[in-house]
């Protein structure tokens, strides 16, 4: 077997075409494609994908591929770029926790477009989004912590997620998988200054990565070709992007046994992800002592590195702002009872009590927990009470994630709240049966929004 990285996962991805798919595979392939609904939609409503589909809308131009947030068919890259970007604005897509990654945003968003754009089967769409995934949870696990530190991993190796995906629908050969791979690597961008900095780049990211992983699939599909070292040589994507030319074992250990998609971290709260733990630990002391927000002194949160360089902050002006804010979060599942949507309104951006609360949240790095990232996300809680007793918790993972996985009561419940938020209950119910029960390509239609009646 070669040691190349790149050729290996592309021969990993084309067997994914003909493979036997598990029933319990294919059953979560249909869980990460009804969360992505569920997160794309609430993106259709306002947010950047709203004011780029305005900006784009010359080029919706002729095909097949269905834009959620501009209702019009058009080309794959059209509805790629734009779904993307909707899907990531919310917070509410999927992670792949081991890589920090968000592969559901730009894979899905690709995968889908181009598989209405060809007329491509279910069971093929199903197969690219496995492939996909297979992929880009890998690269981001060779490239984690240190990729992270300058750049959005989603935005990045999400568009070689996009670009496999696109490549397996175009029905190309494991050469050209790897051509696909090579050529969005060279595509592959988003910083962490406009992830952590104000301003509404971070959606754009995961359309861009859609939109471009298109295009490099296509590409390859057509016959352009990449270096086949593009990911491990000494000037390749790792060497260029993290502190090594990749931690290829690791990433590729049980290539073939077991497959990301079914791994994955489906959000409970709509917010950063690295605040979860924090989260969880209140619900959990809360449910043990029954106190609330009157009662509490001061919280001191220890977590691991990004839960304090990222998402300790209380300058909070904006819902971006809100939903990478400990201090926020933790307001807001305190007065309101959950972080969803509710939580970044502009009136609940308003409230004084949840303002007045946030300086008693403090966050610093704990060493330990830091060490035990990316794999597992902790955090340990310190919560002083007024009568002087103090209440100590350690949240040793989130629910969500594979060890506390959502439900499928959950799940779904999760995204006919989001969904009934932008398009009409009879849409909402009938994606939803078509996504988890059905034979036939998801979305192929435009759906109504919430406020008309369905045709």
């Amino acid at each position: 077997m070669t040691d190349n990285p790149l050729i290996q996962l592309a021969q990993a991805a084309h067997a994914w075409q003909t493979r036997d798919v598990p029933v319990a595979v294919e059953h979560d392939t249909r869980r990460a494609v009804l969360d992505w609904f569920g997160s794309m939609l609430p993106g259709c409503l306002e947010g950047p994908a709203v004011a780029l589909s305005h900006a784009v809308a010359s080029e919706q131009g002729q095909g097949a591929a269905v834009s959620y947030v501009d209702g019009q068919r058009g080309s794959a890259r059209h509805a790629a770029l734009l779904n993307g970007t909707a899907s990531h604005t919310a917070e509410f897509d999927d992670i792949f926790r081991d890589g920090g990654y968000h592969p559901g945003s730009p894979t899905i968003s690709a995968a889908l477009a181009v598989a209405q754009a060809e007329g491509a089967s279910a069971d093929a769409f199903r197969r690219a989004v496995i492939g996909g995934y297979e992929v880009g949870c890998r690269i981001a696990m060779a490239l984690q912590p240190s990729h992270y530190r300058d750049w959005h991993i989603t935005a990045t190796v999400g568009t070689m997620g996009a670009a496999v995906s696109t490549a397996m629908i175009k029905g190309c050969t494991a050469e050209q998988i790897g051509n696909s791979i090579a050529i969005a690597s060279s595509f592959a961008g988003g910083h962490q200054e406009n992830l952590q900095g104000k301003g509404q780049t971070k959606p754009l990211h995961c359309g861009h990565a859609a939109e471009a992983g298109v295009l490099a699939g296509l590409a390859a599909a057509a016959g352009v070709t990449g270096s086949r070292d593009s990911l491990h040589a000494d000037h390749g994507y790792a060497a260029a992007s993290s502190d090594t030319t990749g931690n290829w074992g690791m990433a590729l250990a049980g290539l073939g046994d077991w497959t990301p998609i079914s791994r994955m971290t489906f959000k409970n709260h709509g917010c950063c992800g690295h605040i979860f733990p924090t989260l969880d630990g209140l619900r959990v002391l809360q449910a043990q002592h029954a106190f609330g927000p009157a009662d509490i002194d001061g919280i001191e949160v220890e977590g691991y590195g990004p839960t304090a360089s990222i998402c300790d902050r209380l300058d909070v002006t904006t819902p971006q702002d809100a939903r990478f804010s400990v201090q926020y979060c933790v307001a807001a599942l305190l007065y309101m009872g959950a972080v969803r949507l509710a939580a970044f309104t502009p009136e609940a951006l308003a409230r004084a009590d949840l303002r007045a609360f946030m300086p008693k949240v403090r966050v610093t790095e704990d060493p330990e927990i830091a060490a035990a990232y990316p794999s597992r996300r902790q955090a340990r809680l310190r919560v002083t009470l007024k009568d002087g007793s103090v209440l100590k918790h350690f949240q040793p993972t989130r629910k969500g994630d594979p060890d506390d996985p959502l439900t499928d009561a959950e799940l779904v419940a999760k995204f006919d709240e989001l969904a009934g938020l932008a398009v009409t209950q009879d849409d909402a119910a009938r994606l939803r049966r078509c996504v988890m029960a059905t034979d036939e390509l998801p979305g192929s239609v435009p759906l109504h929004p919430a406020n008309q009646s369905a045709a």
